[in-house]
């Protein structure tokens, strides 16, 4: 029988899991199957909650915010089930949504990580910003989605119902094999919260495993849950770690030009955010580079890694000019 742990990483979420977790246990009952809510230290009683309405379920309690990384390392370091899902506690999956994913798992054995369709908790007919039909990269390491660039959020139309090798998976529903969760040694805690899943499918491409976005599966997301989209606080985690991503993953010979690019787009990034009278979020972009130049000392080059020109899920020019200069708004107008 093959195993599967679904584990929920709350963080002061409460109202999420008494909404949110019956669904979750509902849509899940399969054999093998195993539900587990590991709390990161939650401050609003979730902990307590938990005991008293939901003591058929696993609770693991984490003594401080270890935030996404640290916590998911910490919740599965024991775990022996053959595969785990990392699921948001703002995830709500859709019926029969675990099957399409185990069936492909056990025919594809070179799969690293996949995740389903993510569509928009509250306009379903759209796809969700954090992970949509799967997640690529562009030559700058800027991340995006079929059906998702920069802040422009397709519908879905069926336009991506195909099963695709993609780059990366979204974290909100985040399905990886235990072997290759091992191999890779997890999530980088370094990165606290947000990009440290594009990093590990990054690492395991490196170590020989693909990553896939199976949409026959089906998770709608909230998004923002425990960090929101306008937090400046999330603008600071997502500048640095996306040069800490770059600077590991990347081989010696290119990784220096293209950081200094990176460099360059992300003080656009902060003219746009000047336009917008956002000025917190300029600050935060000058915080996550400090922050970073600050890291990369301790960080070592990564060994068989990959020129970007080399790795198909990879798009070869600058999604920023694509998007802004040439006016390519969706997935299927780029060119790789």
């Amino acid at each position: 029988m093959v195993t599967i742990d679904i584990v929920i990483l709350n963080y002061n979420t409460r109202e999420l899991l008494e909404q949110l977790l019956p669904i979750v246990v509902q849509n899940s009952q399969m054999e093998g199957v195993n539900i587990v809510v590991a709390d990161n230290a939650s401050t609003d009683g979730s902990a307590a909650w938990m005991k008293k309405h939901q003591p058929e379920i696993e609770l693991i309690e984490l003594e401080q915010n270890h935030g996404f990384a640290g916590g998911y390392n910490l919740a599965l370091q024991d775990r022996t089930a053959d595969y785990f899902i990392l699921l948001n506690s703002d995830a709500e999956p859709a019926p029969n949504w675990l099957n399409p994913l185990l069936e492909f798992a056990k025919s594809h054995p070179e799969m690293g990580a996949a995740q389903p369709k993510l569509l928009d908790y509250y306009k379903r007919e759209k796809f969700e910003y954090a992970g949509a039909a799967g997640g690529y990269l562009d030559h700058f390491g800027y991340p995006f989605c079929r059906g998702r660039i920069f802040g422009n959020v397709e519908n879905n139309l069926g336009q991506y119902n195909e099963t695709k090798e993609v780059f990366w998976a979204t974290g909100a529903a985040f399905f990886v094999s235990r072997a290759a969760w091992e191999k890779a040694e997890g999530l980088d805690d370094r990165f606290f919260a947000h990009m440290e899943e594009i990093d590990l499918c990054w690492r395991l491409q490196l170590l020989g495993y693909k990553n896939y976005s199976i949409p026959q599966s089906i998770v709608y997301h909230m998004g923002g849950g425990t960090l929101s989209n306008s937090s400046p606080r999330k603008t600071f985690f997502n500048f640095r770690n996306s040069l800490i991503m770059l600077y590991k993953n990347l081989p010696g010979d290119e990784r220096d030009a293209v950081i200094i690019k990176r460099k360059l787009l992300d003080g656009l990034a902060a003219v746009f955010f000047l336009i917008q009278f956002k000025f917190a979020h300029i600050v935060q972009i000058w915080k996550a580079h400090k922050a970073f130049d600050q890291m990369k000392v301790s960080i070592k080059e990564k060994e068989g890694a990959k020129h970007l020109r080399e790795i198909d899920t990879v798009l070869k020019s600058s999604l920023v000019f694509d998007y802004f200069l040439k006016g390519r708004k969706v997935f299927n107008e780029l060119k790789f």
